[in-house]
């Protein structure tokens, strides 16, 4: 590294006869051959980022990053220079000409010091030598003679590289690139003038004169400095002049893109984990998974939700600020709630809020916490039924059920309305959440087989063979509800949700990368059935509220989950990219009151947060049917399929998985209806490639909007 010239150092011995002169004491003999001291290099903190590469946590005793002071604009280093040691460049560790005019200072009452860029680096690098807050004679001879030794051995330029990574800053910040990305949400070679001054006005008192602190005091401080840039030739006059008449500008968030707590306490547990407890002084890197933006809508729209519920009437509890909700050792008091969102193909964590206030609670309710998940378990049992040969269009008798159980109680369910609807389809019951044919769907294919699937799902918590479990009775972890999700979302294939991506040592090597992990837990039909199905629910269903919510060009479906009394609420939803699961409820398990249901509560939550999501997103493209999935006509009444002759006007239609369709039942190919196992005549044509008025009369033909009909009849 090239220094900047200086004139001729005088010789050492020299330089501390200046010095015992100044101090008008000689030089204590405790004070000599102190021995070798060298440049250390100070802790470095786990920088940890998001998936876009933003910083958004540093892991560690002290925030701190090295840089090279080659990478420094030029005036960054010099003011710092011409503020703290303006003959820097003149002495060898000693400034012996400081050291008379802070004598002279301090003999008429002031309280100038004398300390060079070497000896405070001395102190910061070597407390347990020099205790910088001992104002002894001793300390300040140790200090000085330990200074002539660094100087002796390294260069100026490297004595002031260290001086910039090694000093604090405030707020736990140390080293200039801290200091500047957290002061203003940049890297230390990206500091303009004014920004390197008013980091430069930190080190005689970060707590005086932090701009976080006292905004006003900062700015006379850093426009002070300017003028010391601009008279020791570090900046022209007009430059400094120019730069005085800007305002400080603060970085929002402390310069982190987000800031989630509970993800980043997962983080830190798992370098601990991995790398041992020094881990927060190695320099780690750490990229993550987490998405700034679905991180910070996440955290906003669950704030936003858990106050909305606190204003209805029928909320029971203590409200979030108030005194009877003042947080304890053993817990919150108050409404919590929890959102986490997986990326549906590679099980990337987008966001984790694991709670409403972390300096409350850093308990992560998004993978500790234990809650029953209410009907939206539902969807695993209807997967199971459809994979045994139910179809969206059977029809189940919604009454009243009487189980023997074992023993001799029996079990009773009801609907959440106290109703009963008598026959309806399987997709009916599934919009509308009926809890009576869930039961019997259970039965129908063995509560065995539903405890299977749950396990197939990926759930580690213990799922019992009882009817009570197809309603969502079985307490789940809510970040492996989310993960089961995303086996219809992405056509079957659940895949594993993981937090971290990779981590690198200081100097870029990789120590851990990890990949996404899917396992295919339905057919490609059954998982584009259950969706269809989901989106209806969402569409027409419990889940209204969370469709409302969301931009209609954005293809969503999800399932509400409410549990008795209203004591656990949940909503989770998907796009065909990204799973979010919410859930509102108090830490210890009571009801919320009367009107706490899903899709009034948690709903909204989903439909805001991905709402603010997907205004900086693209739309994804919807979901498509995949081979081996048939569309039949059914009736518009009934909802049940129709069978040859098929008709030519205008009809509804439904989905069955190929093979379990009615024998005839007239199927959708390319627009035209057919009986099942039939084919298209050769000249069946779309409407559009030719004017309507050309064909013949019993051309099959389809309208813009998917009609059937042939031109010339009824």
């Amino acid at each position: 590294m090239t220094e900047i010239p200086g004139p001729a150092r005088p010789g050492r011995a020299l330089l501390r006869a200046l010095v015992a002169l100044a101090l008008a004491l000689p030089v204590p003999a405790a004070a000599q051959g102190s021995g070798a001291i060298t440049l250390k290099a100070p802790p470095q903190s786990a920088k940890v980022y998001a998936r876009d590469g933003s910083l958004i946590a540093e892991l560690g005793p002290q925030a701190r990053t090295w840089v090279p002071l080659s990478a420094l604009p030029r005036y960054v280093p010099r003011a710092f220079v011409a503020v703290e040691d303006r003959r820097f460049y003149d002495h060898a560790g000693v400034d012996p000409v400081g050291i008379a005019r802070a004598v002279k200072s301090n003999l008429e009452g002031d309280r100038e010091g004398a300390s060079t860029i070497t000896q405070q680096l001395i102190g910061t690098m070597y407390p347990e030598r020099v205790d910088r807050r001992q104002m002894t004679l001793e300390r300040k001879v140790r200090e000085a003679e330990l200074a002539l030794g660094l100087e002796r051995r390294f260069g100026k330029d490297r004595i002031l590289e260290s001086y910039l990574n090694w000093i604090y800053f405030g707020h736990g910040w140390f080293g200039i690139e801290a200091a500047a990305r957290h002061y203003f949400g940049k890297s230390a070679t990206r500091l303009t003038i004014e920004e390197a001054a008013m980091l430069a006005a930190l080190p005689k008192g970060a707590g005086v004169y932090s701009p976080k602190i006292d905004p006003q005091k900062a700015l006379e401080r850093r426009n002070l400095v300017l003028d010391i840039m601009a008279e020791n030739g570090v900046v022209s006059r007009a430059e400094a002049t120019a730069a005085r008449a800007r305002p400080i500008r603060l970085a929002p968030n402390h310069g982190y893109s987000a800031r989630p707590p509970y993800a980043i306490e997962q983080v830190r547990q798992f370098l601990a984990e991995r790398y041992g407890p020094k881990f927060g002084e190695m320099g780690l890197r750490v990229w993550t998974t987490l998405d700034p933006v679905a991180q910070n809508a996440a955290d906003s729209a669950l704030a936003g939700g858990l106050r909305r519920a606190e204003r209805q009437p029928w909320f029971r509890g203590p409200r979030y600020g108030t005194p009877a909700a003042k947080a304890t050792p053993q817990g919150t008091p108050y409404l919590q709630g929890m959102v986490v969102s997986v990326d549906a193909r590679t099980g990337e964590i987008l966001a984790m809020t694991g709670g409403r206030d972390w300096e409350d609670s850093r308990y992560n309710r998004a993978t500790a916490a234990r809650r029953q998940p209410g009907s939206s378990f539902k969807p695993f049992v209807y997967a199971v039924a459809l994979e045994r040969g139910v179809t969206p269009a059977t029809v189940m008798q919604d009454t009243a059920l009487q189980i023997q159980m074992a023993g001799s109680s029996v079990y009773r369910p009801k609907n959440s309305d106290d109703l009963f609807r008598g026959p309806v389809t399987v997709r009916q019951a599934l919009t509308q959440s009926i809890n009576t044919v869930a039961i019997q769907l259970g039965m129908e294919v063995g509560f065995g087989q539903v405890v299977e699937a749950a396990r197939r799902f990926g759930f580690s918590t213990p799922v019992r063979p009882y009817p009570s479990s197809t309603l969502g009775a079985a307490v789940v972890r809510p970040v492996e509800l989310a993960a089961a999700y995303t086996a219809f979302a992405n056509r079957g294939m659940r895949v594993e949700p993981f937090l971290v991506r990779r981590v690198a040592d200081a100097s870029g090597k990789t120590l851990f990368d990890a990949r996404g992990k899917g396992t295919r837990v339905l057919s490609p039909g059954v998982a584009f059935l259950v969706t269809d199905m989901l989106r209806d629910a969402a569409e027409k269903g419990t889940g209204t509220e969370a469709r409302q919510r969301l931009p209609s060009r954005i293809p969503m479906a999800g399932k509400t989950g409410t549990t008795d009394d209203g004591t656990d609420v949940w909503y989770v939803g998907f796009t065909p990219e990204v799973v979010t699961a919410v859930w509102v409820g108090f830490d210890t398990p009571k009801t919320l009151g009367a009107g706490a249901y899903g899709g009034a509560v948690a709903a909204p939550i989903w439909g805001d947060m991905m709402r603010d999501l997907y205004a900086r997103r693209r739309t994804p493209e919807p979901w498509t049917v995949p081979s081996g999935v048939l569309r039949v006509a059914t009736d518009g009444t009934t909802g049940l399929p129709l069978t040859a002759p098929c008709p030519t006007g205008p009809v509804r239609t439904e989905y069955f998985a190929a093979g379990t369709e009615p024998s005839g039942a007239c199927v959708l190919q390319d627009g035209i209806l057919v009986p099942a196992g039939d084919t298209l005549p050769a000249d069946s044509i779309l409407l559009g490639d030719v004017p309507p008025d050309t064909l013949a009369a019993d051309t099959l033909a389809i309208d813009s909007l998917g009609m059937v009909y042939r031109p010339g009849r009824p």
